[in-house]
This record gives C-alpha cells, structure tokens and sequence, in this order.
C-alpha cells in the first residue's frame, strides 16, 4: 500500500501516466509534424470531397479524430471481450504492444494515408487497453470501500501524464535535432522515440507486476448486453447509461474551449501564455482534487459529489462564454485591474469547472464499478470510457461549428448539457453506498 492504495492499482497509475504522457506527446507533434512537410499530401490539398474542400488544417484535424473515434467504439468491444474471457492483462499488453510498435513506424512512412492507418493502430491499442485497465482497477478494490480512491489515484496519475506530456513535446521537437552515436536524431523522431518508450515502460509495469484477479466459470459467462432502459424497474434509464450520458456531456464541456483560441486571445487581449494557463486550470484542479475527493466518495456516498459537479459544472462553463471583453481604446470601469479582469474572471471559470468534473470523475467510476456486479467490470466501465473519448472528439467539432453564432453559444450549449446531466443524475441514479464508513450496499445489475 502506498498512500493507501492497492499496490496493483498504483502500479497500472504509473503504467497509464507513462502511456498517457506518449498519446499526449503525439496530440502534439502530429500536427507540427504533417505542417512541417515531412508527410506527403500531394494531391489532397485543396481537393473536394463530398463538397467539402480539404485543407491541411482539416487533414490534421481527420488524423488527431481518427484516434478518438477509432478508440472510443473500440472499446465496448474489447469490454465486452475482457469480461468474457476473463483476461484482462492480456488485453492491456496487447494494447500497449499495438500502440508502441504504431508510434515507431511515423519515421517510415511518408504519405498521409499511411500516416493515417498508422494512427488508427494506435486508436485500436487504445480500444484494447482502456477498458481493460479501468475494469482491473474495479476489480482489484471489488468488496472494499476503496474504490471511489482507488480512481482518484488512478485518473491523477493519468492526467499528470497527459497535462504535462504537450509541455514535454513541445521542448523535444524544439531542442531537435539530437547528435547520437548512430547519427543526427531530429526532435520529431525524438519525440516519437518518448511515446515508444511511454509504451515499452507501461508494458514492463503491467507484465512484471499485474495478474488477473481470480474469477468463476459463471462469472465469464454473465450477460454482457449494453442497457439503455433500467431492467429493475426502479427507474426510466439504467443507471450506468445516465453515467454514461453525464460523462460524454462532462467531456464535451472540457473539450470546447481548445477550439476557440483565436476567439478568446482576441476577446481578452490576452497572449498564447495566458490561453495555455487557463487550459491547463482544469487538468491542474483535478491533479489536486481527484484523490481526496474519490476517497470522500467512498466514505459519504457516489451521488453527492455527482450532483454538486453537475451542478457547478453548469454555470461555470456557460459563464466562460460571457466574461468581459472590451474593444481596443474603451477604458476599463477598474483601471487597476486593466489586463487582469477579463484572463483572471476565465482562470477562475474554468479552476471551477475543474473542481466540477474532479467532483464527478472519479465517484461515476467508482458508482459504475459499484454497480457491475462480477464478471461486467470491462462491459460496464467501457461505458463511461468510450462517452469521455467520443465527448473529447465531438467538443472541438462542436464549439468550432456554434461560435458563428456568437461567441457565448458554445459556452451556453455545454452548460444546458451540464444542467441536463445534473436532472438525469437526479432522477436516475440511486446511491450505491450505505453507511457513513461506506459500507457496499451496491445492488449488482441484473443478469
């Protein structure tokens, strides 16, 4: 135990940082690298398909999707996989393995449709590990009121990897290019060489130090159906669908604000510095607040901390669209606060809707986990993983196509989302912990 925590759960903590900071590496590098001409896209330019022109920021833009879409409807799959065989480990490595050998191909390959199948690996690796991983962490804390913490450890330390991973690449493929005994390294293949080796290191962890969890013949053979309605009766949706829900809303509110860099430097007077700080505020609060907060869940209840982070959620991220902006030469009400108010009102929106979704983050895992039920952790969880990934690929589409009808209404539509979620957690979501110790009182899914 370290801090508390399983050895096992800490141990794949560290496996997913180090892929995470990898994928993070590659969000990162990929655009500079097809930018900078190293990928040939002959022909593709400035042709039509489907009446729609292609650009190279649109053939960035299908290369990062490609991944997120790619893993997120892969991963009920392998879910549903790694339930019915029991092996999860296996599914991990097999990941990491597809995700490592995908990232040292980049420097091989020179057209943009390999660059493309290359990344659609790493999209399936994706699918392979995620579910998996989440369900052993589940499982590994199955009958202890140690799953909500375990979680927070979980998501923090993955979130260190893909926060500070961009930071990284950035200063790999600037610092390029690298004298080597077997010649000049470029910072692109540098950088591609790090999210090899954030592969190869999750792998060492998982194979030396991870094994699955004993399990029954009839666990592996338990209904593995995805349930949209509740087949208690209890309520309208099955409770794991509305988590589901609420996740994929939660991740489309995080992902909005990327898009609109350009808008909102504009609107603040503010530079790139301030932008990338603000960004950052979410992934920092959670950092800060996943733990405590997931381990809270475990003593006070899952629905608590679900319908206070929806409840935030809601005005934090709609109020992000209506932070003061002045035209060039107008005079500030508050001469004092020239230059602060507008970036510092946007710092602390958005520090508040990371309070918000490391509030809802870790106790919607751990309530889904609570629900499962053995043998349905990867089917169940999988649930929640692929509605973050698709909500982390459908936000930046999103703001990108309601901002022309002003600069709010991205912001106004994710905060309906998060008020929606917030009725939906409601009405259809039961606590799953009794007790003020957090004594189980889970009722397993029906079969």
């Amino acid at each position: 135990m370290v801090l508390g925590t399983d050895r096992r759960v800490l141990t794949l903590a560290l496996a997913r940082m180090a892929d995470a900071l990898g994928n993070s590496f590659l969000i990162i590098v990929l655009p500079l690298y097809i930018e900078s001409g190293q990928v040939d896209v002959t022909g593709l330019v400035g042709r039509s398909v489907l009446g729609v022109e292609l650009t190279l920021p649109l053939l960035v833009g299908l290369v990062l999707s490609l991944f997120g879409f790619l893993n997120s409807f892969g991963q009920p799959i392998t879910g549903r996989l790694s339930d019915r065989t029991g092996r999860r480990r296996a599914f991990v490595l097999l990941g990491l393995a597809l995700f490592g050998v995908a990232s040292a191909a980049y420097p091989f390959v020179e057209g943009y449709g390999a660059v493309l199948a290359v990344r659609a690996f790493q999209g399936l690796g994706a699918a392979f590990t995620i579910p998996a991983t989440v369900a052993l962490v589940n499982e590994f804390a199955a009958g202890d009121a140690t799953r909500g913490g375990n979680f927070g450890v979980f998501n923090t330390f993955r979130l260190v990897g893909f926060g500070f991973g961009p930071i990284v690449a950035g200063l790999v493929v600037q610092g390029g290019p690298y004298a080597t005994p077997f010649g000049t390294l470029t910072g692109f293949n540098a950088a591609f060489g790090v999210a090899v080796l954030g592969a190869v290191a999750s792998f060492a962890l998982v194979s030396l130090l991870i094994e699955d969890p004993e399990r029954t013949a009839a666990a592996a053979s338990d209904d593995l159906s995805f349930r949209v309605f509740d087949p208690s009766g209890r309520g309208t949706f099955d409770p794991v669908f509305v988590l589901g829900v609420g996740t994929l809303f939660m991740a489309i509110t995080i992902a909005l604000f990327a898009t609109l860099q350009d808008a909102i430097t504009t609107r603040l007077e503010e530079g790139e510095f301030l932008f990338s700080v603000q960004f950052a505020a979410v992934v920092i609060a959670n950092v800060l607040l996943q733990v405590p907060i997931g381990r809270a869940s475990d003593r006070y209840g899952r629905k608590p901390f679900l319908l206070a982070g929806f409840a935030l959620l809601a005005p934090s991220v709609a109020l992000q669209g209506y932070v003061p902006a002045l035209a060039p030469g107008v005079e500030r009400a508050v001469p004092a606060l020239d230059g602060v108010a507008g970036p510092g009102l946007m710092l602390v929106a958005r520090l508040l809707q990371g309070v918000s979704v490391a509030l809802v983050f870790a106790p919607a895992l751990a309530l889904a986990g609570d629900l499962a039920g053995e043998g349905r952790s990867g089917t169940t969880l999988s649930v929640l993983t692929t509605a973050f990934g698709l909500g982390i690929a459908i936000g930046p589409l999103a703001s990108g196509y309601l901002v022309r009808f002003g600069f709010p209404t991205p912001f106004v539509v994710g905060g309906v989302l998060a008020a929606a979620a917030l009725v939906l957690t409601y009405t259809q979501v039961e606590e799953s912990l009794s007790g003020a110790e957090g004594v189980s009182d889970a009722v397993p899914q029906d079969d």
